[in-house]
């Protein structure tokens, strides 16, 4: 059976290479870079065995990108914590969403409205509205990158309609098709600060399962990665509501 490899980073300016991936099978990491063949080099290996190969990568690749844990054990957290976390925030809160539909918006009275009527009413003295517009009246930044499918589910037609309240308290709504987001992550997260992650795990019915922190530094980098390769990409849910 094949791995199930994750791309973990890249020091490569130009093509990609060197690189490490994850093996989220085992925890393996996966070195990429330059075979090192020329026999006298191999022969000052030690441990060399039959069938082995050698790879040649910059240090700074390990330092930047290796984990720095022997073994990650997830830290799961409450919905309470998780939402201080929008309240605590110094700088920016940004999330990607990947997921054709998600449970809580079925069950939400909004999209029954949506559905009735085609459009979505909105309560701004809910609290998400509430604090989200005193976070950006801050100075603080708040936005979400969606992707969407084509045609787009009915639970992502609901969404791109709300976006519009969700921009009213300042949240920068950006969309992108999943065609064009092939080398994003079918990840759901939040990052905060670009130091600390907010995975969100699901079950089969989209209903979120667990909500997981990371903040070891080689893993943030990856995922603010993500959200600027998704924010360079993405465009306003305006104009793609235009084209769509």
């Amino acid at each position: 059976m094949a791995r199930q490899l994750r791309f973990t980073g890249t020091d490569s300016k130009v093509d990609g290479c060197p690189a490490l991936h994850t093996d989220e099978g085992t925890g393996e990491i996966i070195v990429q870079g330059a075979p090192v063949n020329d026999p006298a080099d191999l022969a000052q290996l030690k441990h060399f065995g039959q069938g082995d190969a050698a790879v040649s990568v910059p240090r700074e690749l390990l330092v930047n990108w290796g984990p720095k844990e022997m073994e990650r054990v997830p830290d799961l957290v409450d919905r309470a914590t998780f939402r201080r976390l929008f309240e605590t925030f110094k700088h920016t809160a940004w999330r990607l969403e990947t997921r054709r539909g998600y449970a809580s918006d079925r069950e939400d009275p909004d999209f029954q409205a949506f559905m009735a009527t085609g459009s979505s009413p909105c309560d701004p003295n809910e609290p998400w509205f509430v604090n989200i517009k005193a976070q950006t009246e801050a100075g603080k930044t708040v936005g979400r990158v969606r992707v969407a499918d084509k045609p787009m589910t009915v639970e992502q037609r609901f969404l791109l309609d709300y976006a519009r309240h969700n921009a009213a308290v300042g949240e920068d709504m950006r969309y992108l098709w999943r065609e064009d987001a092939a080398d994003l992550p079918a990840e759901d997260f939040w990052i905060f600060d670009s130091r600390i992650v907010a995975l969100l795990h699901f079950d089969d019915a989209d209903n979120i399962t667990d909500i997981e922190l990371i903040t070891e530094p080689a893993e943030v980098v990856r995922y603010a990665t993500v959200r600027d390769a998704a924010m360079h990409h993405a465009v306003p849910f305006d104009q793609f509501a235009a084209t769509e």
